[in-house]
């Protein structure tokens, strides 16, 4: 599964979850221009691919918690311990800052 990261728009790089936990990737023109900020402090573009065996804490914070959190597994019928999957159906359009996950097409 992967999910494409957006920055105020633009194309940033791309989140996988693997059998081995996770990456996220900058793309390669994202990381090269020194105008684009990185997405988080904690994966600052000082290196261009990030692993981790549990979703990166900054992704975990776009998503829902409590009541908010129910309803979207109840609705959109996403295991409720399933973060990977509730973070690209619900972090397409309305997030609390700049950043954005969609769905990469070819993974669906």
């Amino acid at each position: 599964m992967k999910g494409a990261v957006y920055n105020n728009g633009l194309l940033a790089g791309y989140l996988e979850k693997t059998a081995n936990g996770y990456l996220f990737t900058y793309t390669e023109s994202y990381y090269q221009n020194k105008d684009n900020a990185p997405i988080s402090l904690t994966l600052p573009k000082t290196q261009q691919q990030y692993a981790s065996d549990n979703l990166f804490a900054f992704f975990q914070g776009l998503l829902s918690e409590g009541v908010n959190k129910d309803i979207q597994c109840r609705l959109l019928k996403i295991d409720e311990n399933d973060d990977f999957t509730r973070l690209l159906q619900t972090a397409g359009d309305d997030t609390i800052g700049a950043i954005t996950v969609k769905p990469v097409e070819d993974d669906l």
